[in-house]
């Protein structure tokens, strides 16, 4: 580092202070070998502040280098632009950035933001720079030696792109403020006076009064702190909408926009702070954040998964949270309760072993691998829609709505550890009384069917070949029964997120209403059963979706593995319990030790796997939805086997009331 500040002090042209590379030499060397390694850095930077303290030549050049490339380049789009949304759609910034993963976009060297990127090239660098203490980067500040009245020059540059920015993000806010779909979640912003036109005049008056006072001293000039009261106003109005969101749904572009708001608005409130402060203390430590936070965002302005995150949070909380409402269902609390679920599951496994009789017919039938795709996906779509019309409970359904329950719960705070500990024994026992629902009925459904079969047919529905395969489909250790589960269990996740999308979906574009208004509908159905019915679909849409969609997938899976040539497949613990009733007809019930207690093994393995990676992929969604951090896992994990070791019936059978 010496020498380079040594060169810098040496060479004071020009061409040298406004040019970048010492600086970005400057930069590599204060980079640790592993952008984790904070204390690496932090000695880095530590001995650069000490260099610069003892000798003060080489702070000076560097200092005015630092300003050379600061003053002489655009600042306005690195304060308004670096860390915020752009206004253009989420798929057009998504092909955007995509793009620019192949093809980087033109760098400016007249602006600050192209400057910053060229500096802090390393998507890494976040992690250092933000990582180091604010006291540790004031240091080097002070060691610098910058002071306003030794460069008045700089500093009024510096101050007219500042209030320049301040005066972009004020309109912008306004703008924001004033879109219909803001208007439309909020009627009152119409009503009443807007805060983002009220903000935007306050600005307009305090940039102007500070403008006068750079010019002419003397001049008085009011502070911010009215522009905070009007911002403050703006913040609650996207806190209500929010709170709306949860009742009348919310869209990407929704979700878009306050983001772009909040954001412009944090921004704002930065800026503000670092023209008017408090102290010159509060000015360094308000100018180091904005650093660290510049430097953050442009590592991840061409991350795809920082864009999802960023752009579909509040819809992916919406998303769970109509998820856990659907949960609440699904826990049981009383022994009436309990004995609902097992009768609720006992009628899904009657028709479960109908489901797979059909299953098993169309394997017989010679098609495309497409027309097995469509009449499988056809049998599960409109077999598991019949279950849920007829409330009817898949016990495999559940973990995907109970995971959404618990995480609303950890989010609110409103449950203490025991009493978290018994929602989860609370789930466990529902999800049992399900399961063993599901399976005692399904397979004597289906052997009865097998039965029928037979006596009609005079042969087995399952010839010798299929009873094998079926066999084979079960057994834990010589097939892909356990990952064909887990492949199951994704599914059943991602079912749970496309109810609880559209459930979101119904009440954001009010469909229920917006089919109240075709006059053909009234006039083909009547007004009572137009009303009956959209007001079913408000309350089933998100449901009947889902298990559409879980259809075609159950349906899809295996077909798509065969036509590419990949081992995959679906397992799902009610339809394989259903299959080997049917290998057990068909081998005219001789099946060997061996052959029974692997298929009863892999049944429960993969009813095991079936909700372990539904629950657990949906807890976790559900948690980061929330952004939530569960510190005390373990110690619930460590709660809860204690209870199953003291008290193992809790698990599966209610308590007396």
């Amino acid at each position: 580092m010496d020498i380079l500040l040594e060169q810098l002090c040496a060479d004071a042209s020009q061409a040298v202070r406004h040019d970048i590379d010492p600086l970005h030499a400057l930069i590599s060397e204060l980079r640790p070998k592993r952008a984790t390694d904070i204390s690496e850095a932090t000695r880095n930077i530590r001995a650069l502040t000490y260099l610069l303290e003892s000798r003060p030549e080489l702070a000076v050049a560097l200092r005015d280098h630092v300003v050379a490339v600061i003053g002489t380049r655009k600042l306005v789009h690195l304060c308004t632009d670096i860390g915020i949304l752009e206004n253009q759609g989420f798929f057009a910034e998504l092909w955007q950035r995509l793009n620019h993963k192949w093809l980087p976009p033109t760098v400016n060297d007249s602006y600050m933001k192209d400057v910053l990127g060229q500096l802090f090239e390393r998507t890494s660098d976040r992690h250092w720079v933000c990582g180091v203490e604010n006291d540790v980067w004031d240091a080097l500040v002070k060691a610098l030696g910058f002071h306003w009245r030794n460069s008045q020059a700089f500093h009024a540059a510096v101050m007219g792109e500042l209030l320049e920015a301040v005066q972009v993000l004020s309109y912008r806010i306004t703008a924001i403020g004033l879109e219909p779909e803001l208007v439309r979640n909020h009627p009152d912003i119409e009503n009443f006076e807007s805060p983002f036109l009220r903000q935007n005049t306050e600005v307009v008056a305090f940039v102007e009064s500070l403008q006068r006072w750079l010019l002419d001293h003397h001049q008085p000039f009011e502070d911010h702190r009215h522009i905070e009261v009007l911002l403050g106003q703006c913040e609650e109005i996207v806190t209500r909408i929010r709170r709306q969101a949860a009742v009348s749904g919310v869209s990407v572009s929704l979700t878009r926009l306050l983001l772009r708001l909040t954001q412009s608005i944090d921004r704002l409130r930065m800026l503000l702070t670092l023209i008017d402060p408090a102290s010159l203390d509060a000015a360094r430590d308000n100018g180091i954040d904005l650093f660290k936070q510049l430097v953050a965002a442009n590592a991840t302005k061409l991350s795809i998964r920082r864009l999802f995150q960023t752009n579909t949070e509040l819809l992916a909380l919406q998303v769970t949270e109509r998820a856990s409402r659907t949960g609440e269902h699904y826990v049981t609390r009383t022994v009436a309760e309990w004995k609902e679920m097992f009768g609720s599951a006992a009628g899904a496994g009657f028709i479960v072993g109908f489901m797979a009789m059909i299953k098993v017919l169309f394997s017989k039938l010679i098609l495309a691998p497409f027309g097995y795709l469509f009449f499988y996906s056809l049998n599960y779509s409109f077999g598991f829609m019949l279950i849920h019309v007829l409330h009817y409970t898949v016990a495999t359904k559940q973990p995907a709505m109970t995971a959404a329950a618990i995480a609303a719960s950890i989010d609110k705070g409103e449950q203490k550890l025991h009493e978290l500990a018994e929602l989860v024994v609370c789930v466990a026992r529902s999800q049992f009384i399900a399961i063993v629902g599901n399976i005692m009925v399904a397979m004597p459904t289906a052997l009865a069917i097998a039965v029928v079969w037979k006596f009609f047919h005079g042969q087995h529905l399952a010839d010798p070949e299929k009873v094998q395969h079926l066999l084979h489909d079960i057994d834990p250790f010589r097939s892909l029964a356990l990952p064909h589960a887990a492949i199951a269990g994704i599914c059943l996740f991602l079912s749970g997120l496309i109810a609880g999308y559209y459930d979101n979906k119904a009440a954001y574009n009010e469909i229920p209403a917006r089919l109240r208004q075709l006059r053909w509908l009234r006039r083909l159905l009547g007004e009572e059963r137009l009303q009956r019915m959209t007001e079913y679909i408000a309350d089933n849409l998100g449901a009947l979706a889902g298990n559409f969609f879980f259809g075609i997938m159950l349906g899809s899976v295996g077909i798509l593995g065969f036509i590419f040539g990949l081992p995959i497949d679906i397992r799902h613990i009610t339809f394989s319990s259903a299959n080997f009733a049917f290998a057990l007809a068909g081998s005219g019930y001789q099946l060997t030790m061996e052959q029974w207690l692997l298929s009863l093994l892999g049944i429960v393995l993969i009813g095991a796997t079936n909700l372990m990676v539904s629950f657990s992929l949906a807890l976790g969604v559900a948690l980061r939805s929330r952004r939530v951090e569960f510190s005390q896992g373990w110690a619930l994990f460590v709660l809860v086997l204690k209870r199953f070791w003291y008290t193992p019936r809790e698990f599966f059978w209610p308590p007396a009331a």
